[in-house]
């Protein structure tokens, strides 16, 4: 059985849409200064994104293999590997066979990966506040919440193996 999804809005047609206001576009632009923004504050530690990205999902996760990593940042297995290569040769993650299950390569933080990682948590949050400049506490929760709402629909969407051709297959509640 389908999931229950809310009905779908109808904020955007094939007869309004814009590129540049659009949802996307703006959530686009957000994540791009975020990010470019905590690059310039973690490239002091000899950091890029895409290596304090997973770092900082190991930081928070713990040891996890390299596939749920790769699902996790949306990531291709081959760019992963690749990746996960050169923050082992800077040794800041170890990667090691699971005993379970040798197929499945766990990965973790090593002891210079989380001194590496000690300053992400502060870089973020000082990143995070600098773009919410202006809210109010009541804004903010607000934002969040919207925000859960939306990554909760896309899971189920997601979850539904919803597309285009599909969509309008779902059960929904109206």
């Amino acid at each position: 059985m389908s999931p229950k999804l809310p009905p779908i809005a109808e904020f955007y047609s094939a007869d309004n849409f814009q590129c540049e206001p659009s949802l996307g576009w703006m959530l686009r632009q957000i994540k791009q200064s975020m990010v470019c923004q905590a690059d310039k504050l973690l490239g002091k530690h000899d950091l890029t994104h895409a290596q304090w990205a997973p770092m900082l999902r190991l930081r928070f996760n713990g040891s996890m293999s390299s596939a749920a990593l790769a699902r996790e940042l949306a990531m291709d297995g081959g760019a992963m590997t690749r990746l996960l290569d050169r923050l082992e040769a800077k040794g800041l993650v170890r990667r090691e066979r699971s005993v379970e299950d040798r197929r499945v390569v766990m990965v973790s933080l090593s002891d210079a990966g989380l001194a590496a990682m000690a300053a992400a948590p502060g870089v973020l949050s000082q990143v995070f506040n600098a773009h919410l400049a202006g809210f109010t506490d009541q804004e903010f929760r607000t934002l969040v919440d919207l925000l859960q709402r939306m990554v909760a629909n896309g899971h189920a969407i997601r979850d539904a193996g919803l597309t285009s051709e599909t969509s309008s297959l779902v059960d929904r509640d109206d």
